[in-house]
């Protein structure tokens, strides 16, 4: 089941937090990142609290098993986050958040990035109709991959 997460709240921000620091930990062993070097595991509770974004919650078995975190701006929408738990990976759960992120956001262009060596998560994007626009290195030395999706109504 996905819901809106009301991240303002605390404990609702711990959960989120936990979440990302689990699913985070795994993309920084990917990316061959220190752990203490990647900034999305430098986000704090209080941070995920005073986010403008909104964050979206799939729960199973009772758990929070993933989160996507978007932002809107004029006509496009950003999945700036997409994290599923570790225990909950390889059940089709990103997938399930990405379809409702383009079907809730009436967006023509929904845009996302990942890091180069992020093979599951660019799988994922190539195989729901992201096309790549491009290719960066951010100043701490992750090479990125940025995609979008052109919505047609």
């Amino acid at each position: 089941m996905i819901r809106k997460l009301n991240h303002k709240k605390e404990q609702v921000s711990k959960d989120i937090y936990h979440v990302f620091q689990a699913s985070y930990k795994i993309e920084a062993k990917l990316l061959q990142v220190k752990f203490q070097d990647f900034p999305p595991l430098k986000r704090t509770v209080n941070e995920f609290q005073d986010s403008t974004t909104n964050f979206y919650g799939f729960w199973k078995a009772s758990k929070l098993a993933a989160v996507i975190e978007i932002d809107k701006v004029n006509n496009i929408t950003d999945i700036c986050s997409l994290v599923v738990h570790p225990l909950f990976f390889r059940q089709g759960i990103a997938k399930k958040l990405l379809e409702f992120a383009v079907e809730l956001y009436n967006s023509e262009i929904i845009i996302v990035e990942t890091g180069l060596a992020n093979k599951p998560a660019i799988i994922l994007y190539e195989k729901f109709g992201f096309v790549l626009q491009g290719k960066y290195m951010t100043s701490i030395g992750i090479e990125k991959v940025k995609f979008s999706f052109h919505k047609t109504h």
